[in-house]
């Protein structure tokens, strides 16, 4: 996956580059908006190569005056090593209307695939994440679901770096991370590139099975128009809770041999 990022990168200065000499000529405009992100994130190990993933999200606008979605997502996770992983799944999301005096939540519902890695490069972990992302998008016309959907294809690519800054385990470490996401489809015109997420924070163990990272993410995402974007500085607040149940539910079996994990 060393060569993922490079390949990103170049497929967002490309598709920017049609973008901005596609998206009729007009000058660029950033609507500037503050968020707040809330999520509890889980990865569940119970055996040596399944598991499942489950997370939860909450993101209000005007910090937390306002909502701006909220999201449901599960999974069935395969570990091709300790620290490869595969996983397949669903989620469901329900985006509150931007038009002043709609009320109906929009529903968009999705099906992933993804590919993730974890290492280290001195003291350094890394995490790099590629998933692929189906997405149907309810329609709303007059605070109403048309009946009809945008679909779209995402590809999304993050690499996190923590960083130790403490000798003493139990203190927080520095998080750094980057994700970047590009999207196909029939009514995706203008804007292939869909968003680019900047991390920068903290995170902390506070149990040996959960932690949480905390600190200010910087979203920047393309409108259908290709020369609209929301710019959304954000307060970030996620948690993680990664339990390993396969001692727990290990049978005991007379004249076996212990499994060894590598």
């Amino acid at each position: 996956m060393k060569n993922i990022l490079y390949i990103s990168f170049c497929f967002s200065v490309f598709f920017s580059s049609i973008n901005n000499t596609n998206a009729q000529s007009k000058a660029k405009e950033v609507n500037t908006q503050s968020q707040s992100w809330f999520s509890i994130n889980s990865t569940v190990r119970l055996s040596k190569h399944w598991g499942f993933i489950a997370d939860a999200h909450m993101r209000r606008n005007n910090f937390v005056a306002d909502p701006s979605f909220y999201f449901l997502r599960g999974a069935v996770n395969y570990w091709i090593t300790d620290n490869v992983t595969m996983a397949a799944g669903y989620g469901r999301m329900w985006l509150a209307p931007t038009t002043p005096g709609w009320k109906q939540f929009a529903i968009e519902d999705r099906l992933y695939l993804q590919l993730q890695s974890t290492s280290k490069i001195g003291k350094i972990g890394i995490l790099q994440r590629l998933r692929n992302e189906n997405r149907w998008q309810q329609k709303m016309a007059s605070d109403t679901f048309t009946g009809s959907y945008k679909f779209t294809d995402r590809i999304r690519y993050l690499l996190s770096a923590t960083i130790p800054v403490f000798k003493n385990k139990k203190y927080p470490s520095l998080v750094i991370s980057d994700e970047l996401a590009i999207q196909f489809g029939k009514e995706v015109v203008y804007n292939t590139f869909e968003q680019n997420r900047i991390f920068f924070g903290i995170r902390q163990n506070i149990t040996k099975t959960l932690s949480y990272d905390m600190g200010y993410m910087q979203v920047l995402q393309q409108k259908a128009s290709g020369y609209q974007y929301d710019k959304n500085n954000t307060f970030r607040l996620f948690f993680y809770y990664m339990p390993d149940l396969r001692k727990k539910l290990v049978i005991p079996v007379v004249a076996t041999k212990p499994e060894v994990h590598s």
